[in-house]
Formats: structure tokens, sequence, C-alpha cells
């Protein structure tokens, strides 16, 4: 059936109109993005059978290159970008997000929303530094280090310089794990201890180190990890 043929307020488009995107399903949005349908299926048919492919998860399909995505019957490369595009537009406004100088940070939970759109879908090890003045809020966030799937070598003086730089007083680390496990290794508890005694010693607290593991995270300040 085509999507012309579907009664007004099944359509995903005349639906977002009607009632906001936010009213929309996950495959409807993708619809949306499709625009159109391709080898007798219209988009909504295509939107979820590629959905379905991605194990029924927007977090593995935004992870999916192009290439990957034209694997599905019916995607072609066209369609594959737009998705792309529109998932890399949401990790830009993430990331954008926690340079928000408005945003007052107060737990791990409000942190960890800043960045995990971003690194919880890289293939790699990421290291970032969101740095804060005395409320609590963003003076600027840096990429600190990129390393391999197991490990990112993080310098302590690059975290401190740059802490000094914008005159923070409060940094928060935060780095992913591909793996999907969030727990912190021998190394990560190393790095971490190594970059608190630095900004110990000028006065800058290190507030929190975030890792980023799927849907989850790990706090080293909520687990209290302080024995560095």
């Amino acid at each position: 059936m085509r999507i012309m043929e579907m009664s007004e307020d099944e359509r995903p488009r005349e639906k977002m109109r009607d009632r906001g995107a936010a009213a929309l399903s996950n495959v409807e949005l993708l619809a949306v993005i499709l625009r159109t349908g391709t080898g007798g299926r219209n988009a909504m048919e295509l939107a979820r059978e590629l959905y379905s492919a991605s194990g029924n998860s927007l977090c593995e399909l935004s992870s999916l290159s192009a290439d990957r995505m034209c694997a599905v019957p019916g995607i072609g490369f066209g369609k594959a970008a737009s998705i792309v595009s529109a998932f890399e537009l949401g990790r830009r406004c993430a990331l954008e997000r926690a340079g928000n100088t408005d945003i007052s940070v107060t737990d791990s939970k409000g942190a960890a929303r800043l960045l995990a759109p971003y690194l919880r879908v890289l293939d790699h090890e990421e290291c970032w530094a969101l740095f804060l003045n005395r409320r609590n809020r963003p003076l600027g966030k840096e990429m600190i280090g990129a390393g391999g799937l197991n490990d990112t070598p993080i310098d302590s003086r690059v975290v401190t310089r740059l802490a000094l730089e914008k005159k923070a007083t409060g940094v928060i680390l935060f780095h992913n794990h591909p793996s999907g496990s969030p727990e912190p290794g021998e190394s990560d508890i190393r790095q971490t201890a190594s970059i608190r005694k630095g900004l110990s010693s000028l006065n800058i607290t290190l507030l929190d180190h975030i890792i980023i593991a799927g849907d989850t995270f790990f706090s080293f300040s909520d687990e209290r990890v302080y024995h560095l």
C-alpha cells in the first residue's frame, strides 16, 4: 500500500504536522527521513525493515555507516546518507549543548546526558573534558585524547593547561568504552589519579570522571572512587 493510500492520521508527515514530531514512533520518524519507498514497499515498510535490522535500537542504527545501511534491500546511498546526516546533526547538537553556559551541571546523570549521545556510538575510545566555573556552568569542552578499541592515553598536562586557559574551577572527564562495559580499568584509575593530583595542586577540582558505554555509564564520583 502506498502511504498516500493510508488514512491521513496514519501518514507520518501529516501526523507530524498535526501533532508534532514527539507523537511519531521511531519507525515513523525514519519514514519521514526516507521520504519515499522503493521496490514495491512504501517508506514505512522500508523504515520498519531498517529499524528491525538494527535490533530495534536507535543507538545501534546511529552507529551504522551509510554503506552498512545500504545492505538493507531498498536502502540506497541517498536514503542512507539522509539518515546518517540526521544522526550526525543530533550528535553535534549534543556537543553544542555541552558547551551551553546556561546549563548548570549538578549530578552525574545530567553530566552524562551532555556527551553520551556522541560518545556511546563511537567504535573507538575518545576522552573529553568539560570545564566548569564556580556555579558549575560550562566554560567549554575539549577532546583531549583518542585511542583504539580499548585504550585512550590522556596527558594530564593538557587537561591542566586547558583548565587554566579557561579559568575553570572544576573539570569533568568523559570517555567511552566501545566494549559495552562501563567499569573502569586499572589504566583509567591511574590516569584519573594523575589528572586529579595535577588539578588539585592548582586549586582546580576534578568533579567526576564518567565512562560512557552504550546506554549505561560509570561515575567515579557516584561510586566514590576516591582511593586514587
